[in-house]
């Protein structure tokens, strides 16, 4: 048994959690457009607001919120979508479920609260529906191709050409053209599944997930000279979109990352070094020079 002053300790900061969480998912309530998602956030808060309460008759104290917690969640929410910010909260409850397992050495009561609270939750999330993640795949398939493609087209015309405003030129043109190629071909791919979604919206996503890649990727060669110099920071932005995309899709859909991240980033490497020695053996046998 551990002395009175460190289970209250602990016991405030569970309480502190749990109001955060209240208003976390009370504003997220209020911000969603969507009014079965709404219905659901309020649901959670109540939750959240009673099991504050619970522990407050341990605590005799009304212990406030955390606002920057609360800011940082709903900031995230409005700029990469509800589901996101709501896993990533529930992601990072380690240290909660901790404090609640210690409390339940000397509370049983604790460890009941602690498994309705994940069973309850976990059930409620399942029920979220967000156009962000039912658009996921279109996005992938527009950043796994501009990736793959123009990482390797990048990479054979670097030394094909030696100059990095010709690279980034040829780069943009293939880029923007494989942009509508993709997304056409996503509209067409999608209408003939005849699945529950907007074609136009899902080939949108696509189009643009492609052309903001292809732009991320060409800038190093829009604003250094040596094209040896921008070809690994390019390769490296690559990878930044990689591992950032791939972070959001495994947290948001509760997939593995390591996985994801590393298949991505060994086949971009391959193609990038396979289009380089393209590069250097179309450059040796056509003679071109510029």
């Amino acid at each position: 048994m551990e002395s009175s002053s460190d289970l209250l300790k602990k016991i405030e900061l569970v309480q502190k959690y749990e109001i955060t969480e209240y208003y976390v998912y009370r504003y997220l309530a209020k911000i969603t457009k969507d009014e079965n998602n709404s219905k659901i956030l309020e649901k959670i808060a109540k939750d959240e607001e009673a099991h504050s309460r619970y522990w407050s008759m341990f605590t005799k104290k009304d212990i406030k919120a955390n606002r920057i917690v609360v800011l940082f969640y709903v900031f995230i929410a409005r700029f990469l979508g509800l589901t996101f910010s709501i896993k990533l909260m529930e992601k990072n409850e380690q240290r909660a479920e901790k404090f609640y397992e210690e409390i339940a050495e000397n509370i049983p009561e604790a460890k009941k609260i602690m498994h309705e609270e994940e069973e309850h939750e976990h059930a409620l999330i399942k029920m979220l529906d967000e156009e962000k993640l039912k658009y996921a795949g279109s996005i992938v398939l527009g950043l796994n191709d501009a990736l793959i493609e123009l990482t390797g087209a990048l990479a054979g015309l670097t030394f094909a050409l030696q100059n990095t405003q010709i690279i980034a030129l040829a780069g943009l043109i293939t880029g923007i053209a494989a942009s509508f190629s993709m997304a056409a071909s996503n509209y067409l791919s999608e209408k003939a599944d005849d699945e529950n979604k907007n074609y136009i919206k899902s080939a949108a996503y696509t189009g643009i997930a492609y052309i903001v890649t292809v732009i991320l990727l060409i800038l190093p060669y829009l604003l250094l000279t040596n094209p040896f110099i921008a070809l690994p920071i390019t390769i490296l932005t690559a990878i930044l979109i990689i591992f950032l995309f791939n972070y959001y899709i495994s947290v948001a859909k509760s997939l593995s990352f390591k996985e994801r991240f590393l298949e991505m980033v060994v086949i971009n490497l391959i193609v990038t070094a396979l289009s380089f020695g393209i590069g250097i053996l179309a450059k040796m046998v056509l003679g071109v020079d510029i």
